[in-house]
């Protein structure tokens, strides 16, 4: 089973429709113990960074978090999910995020024409086809391993739009609105391990 956690932030419906419609068994769930229980763990999001761990602290949802990953299970950070695995963010000063990869999330800085947030299709490069997928972010992640990257995105500058550590993975765009291309990713995950 795949626990996607509810923490008050986020399309979780939509995201778990996109898993059951990817072959996967997905649980919406804020249960500490099913979240432990689960083989593979889904962190979405929507929002703000602050807002987002304030939430996850008040759920008592960092220790299941790190644990989880500590044990090995896949673990997925969807959009703001991805930007919370990191130190800290310019969005919210002062406030710590998970830790779990070395890093921070940047504010775009962008010339006119192009606006921010940065919203709608754009291509991942680094991925067979480069295939495009659905973005809705003002801010994006800067990991201090570069090695960790495994696609990238334009806009105004290049981007990390997928990450992999071990058994973290993370994207900042939105699998469950990218149509096949954000399918085909969520079956991957679902068929590790």
């Amino acid at each position: 089973m795949i626990a996607i956690i509810d923490y008050q932030m986020g399309n979780l419906r939509s995201v778990e429709k996109a898993f059951l419609k990817a072959g996967g068994r997905a649980v919406v769930t804020s249960d500490k113990k099913k979240i432990a229980k689960a083989k593979k763990v889904v962190l979405p999001g929507v929002g703000a960074f602050g807002d987002g761990m304030k939430e996850l602290r008040k759920a008592g949802l960092v220790e299941v978090i790190n644990d989880s990953i500590a044990q090995g299970k896949p673990f997925f950070g969807v959009c703001l999910g991805m930007q919370l695995l990191f130190e800290k963010s310019e969005e919210a000063p002062g406030v710590k995020g998970l830790g779990l990869l070395k890093g921070s999330v940047k504010k775009f800085r962008l010339k006119k024409p192009l606006k921010v947030p940065h919203m709608g299709w754009n291509r991942l490069k680094g991925i067979s086809g480069a295939p495009y997928v659905y973005f809705v972010h003002s801010y994006y992640c800067a990991p201090d391993d570069k090695s960790i990257i495994t696609a990238t995105t334009d806009y105004g500058i290049k981007f990390a739009s997928m990450i992999q550590k071990d058994n973290v993975f993370g994207c900042q765009f939105h699998p469950e609105k990218s149509q096949d291309a954000g399918l085909k990713i969520l079956e991957n995950f679902i068929r590790l391990c």
